[in-house]
């Protein structure tokens, strides 16, 4: 290799180092390609709130219980983001799915009030959030925190502060303070571990318990608590009860989680042969686990599986609602997925369009709903992938245009608009817009959140990445720069965050010629973040050993620079078997 600084255009081709990936579309397109959720499930953006030191706290019950209510109504709704498995039974206290309870035959029964208070408690804590009100939620929850920890410090340790701190824990996944969540579940844990099977509200209680170790990516934790929960409803309601369905969807989501893919599949089939049993065969009940079965075997390659699914809640929805139902577009945009799955790129962009035309033809959708917003998005996306930028660029031109028509020019959510047509132009090679619009997007962040807050990174880094192209060099370099101490300090010195901005930073440094040993310091580490995110033989960590190998080269380090070949050629080997099989 020559002693030149490589430029980034020379190294485009080159096998030894690869160019910055100057658009990195799947970050900026929120939500591509993602699982389409049914209509009844939402997805909760917490936004910035004041503080109000004046809010009233909600007092916890803490009288004695008085009679078992047939209804669990305290639980977390989808649009806290919750583990989607119990998303469909919590808020629901509908008659259809209690049916087959029995008569109280506990010792222990529940004050009527006292469930009321706690699912008060808990949409008032849903409100807030929704409402972008955090500080008031964290209030309201700090508040009842301190209520229960006095009882529990008296001598209470009963399914009474069991169930509170369950709201609470809830109350904290929705605020994403999941340090907060893990403490109140070692609570939570020792709490239930005391109390016998026959206690009311119990399941609900290790059901709630289950879904948040799953969100701790605790999955030993959260399958002991599904289980618990499940085989009390089997003991109590019997082995076809309506109530297994909830636990059995969260077993199956941990069961995929871990790759227990076949495992996974029985239990899901499991949870809809118990509701075809009880409510027939076009009950819109079967949407969830149907809708989670499809989503798990798209991910395995099992396509043909996956659209049969899709295709039966595409049926469902058409019966129940007819065939412009807004939920019959949502359906189309997951078959759309299995298209994409399939390679079927034709197809899938068809019925992504005809799902565009339904939605935006429907009563019941504004034009400014998030469901379209998204497929707008995804179709944009679909499209950039085919080389058909222009048709893209117009439907993310379209979603800024209602978002600022709707919430104004400023508001911040018209920044992931601005992001996203960026990153189009971009890939048109029209950085100079491209640059414009990501300015445009720092600015209104900046009015938002603190200049040292992890989501300002990414617009900065793209915006490094844009001048870079433009060969705004040493602004690139600042701004780089900027982003790696923000997130260092954010995400962690040792974080993936971290390693994408060290990346940059040495396409953008070795421009600039800076000294070959920095870099080579800097591609070490991005090394290392790799290796633990990725393991030791991904596709990401060749892509650094090669860039290593250029530099160790170029710096005649011939004993460093051997044992990095021999990992090289025998990564490469490994690849090529792979590929052969």
């Amino acid at each position: 290799m020559g002693s030149a600084t490589p430029s980034l255009s020379s190294l485009v081709n080159s096998p030894s180092i690869s160019p910055i990936n100057y658009y990195r579309m799947n970050q900026m397109f929120l939500g591509v390609h993602s699982a389409q959720l049914p209509t009844h499930i939402v997805s909760l953006s917490v936004c910035l709130s004041n503080h109000n030191p004046n809010i009233s706290n909600y007092l916890i019950y803490s009288g004695a219980p008085s009679s078992r209510v047939s209804v669990r109504c305290f639980a977390a709704t989808g649009s806290l983001n919750l583990d989607s498995a119990v998303q469909r039974n919590l808020w629901d206290s509908s008659d259809s799915q209690r049916s087959d309870r029995k008569p109280n035959t506990s010792k222990k029964s529940f004050d009527k009030d006292f469930e009321l208070m706690l699912q008060e408690l808990f949409d008032e804590i849903k409100s807030m959030i929704m409402m972008g009100n955090n500080n008031d939620a964290l209030d309201l929850l700090e508040a009842n925190y301190e209520s229960v920890k006095q009882q529990i410090d008296a001598g209470d340790e009963g399914i009474e502060q069991a169930a509170i701190l369950d709201v609470i824990a809830l109350g904290y996944v929705a605020m994403g303070d999941l340090k907060m969540v893990e403490f109140l579940l070692n609570l939570l844990n020792k709490a239930v571990n005391e109390l016998l099977d026959d206690e009311p509200l119990l399941d609900s209680v290790l059901t709630h318990m289950g879904s948040m170790y799953t969100t701790l990516g605790k999955f030993d934790n959260s399958m002991h608590m599904y289980r618990r929960a499940l085989g009390i409803i089997e003991a109590k309601y019997g082995r076809n009860s309506n109530l297994l369905v909830t636990p059995l969807l969260g077993i199956g989501k941990v069961l995929g989680l871990i790759g227990r893919v076949t495992k996974a599949t029985d239990i899901y089939n499991q949870a809809i042969n118990v509701l075809e049993t009880n409510m027939g065969a076009e009950s819109e009940q079967l949407v969830l686990p149907l809708f989670a079965l499809g989503n798990l075997l798209i991910k395995e390659g099992k396509t043909t599986d996956a659209e049969n699914a899709f295709l039966r809640i595409l049926n469902i929805y058409k019966i129940l609602y007819g065939e412009g139902d807004e939920r019959v577009g949502m359906t189309m945009c997951s078959l759309a997925n299995v298209k994409c799955a399939e390679g079927n790129v034709d197809d899938a962009i068809l019925l992504y369009q005809n799902a565009l035309l339904l939605l935006k033809d429907s009563k019941n959708v504004s034009s400014n709903n998030g469901r379209i917003e998204k497929v707008m998005i995804d179709l944009a996306e679909l499209l950039h992938s085919v080389g058909r930028g222009k048709e893209g660029r117009e439907l993310l031109e379209e979603c800024l245009l209602i978002t600022e028509q709707h919430r104004g020019k400023e508001h911040p959510d018209t920044v992931t608009h601005l992001m996203n047509l960026a990153t189009s132009y971009s890939r048109s090679k029209n950085f100079v817009e491209a640059e414009r619009l990501l300015r445009t997007s720092l600015k209104i962040m900046s009015k938002t959140v603190s200049p040292d807050d992890q989501s300002i990174s990414f617009p900065m880094l793209n915006l490094a990445v844009t001048l870079y192209n433009l060969d705004q060099n040493e602004e690139a370099e600042q701004l780089a720069l900027e982003v790696l101490l923000i997130r260092e300090k954010s995400f962690g010195k040792d974080s993936l965050p971290v390693g994408e901005a060290l990346d940059c930073l040495v396409s953008i440094q070795s421009r600039l010629g800076k000294d070959d040993k920095e870099l080579l310091g800097h591609l070490q580490r991005v090394l290392k973040i790799q290796e633990k995110a990725f393991g030791n033989d991904s596709e990401e960590v060749i892509g650094t050993l090669k860039k290593i190998l250029f530099y160790l080269d170029k710096m005649g380090k011939k004993n460093e620079k051997f044992p990095v070949q021999k990992r090289l050629s025998m990564l490469r080997t490994k690849y090529k078997e792979m590929i052969r099989h």
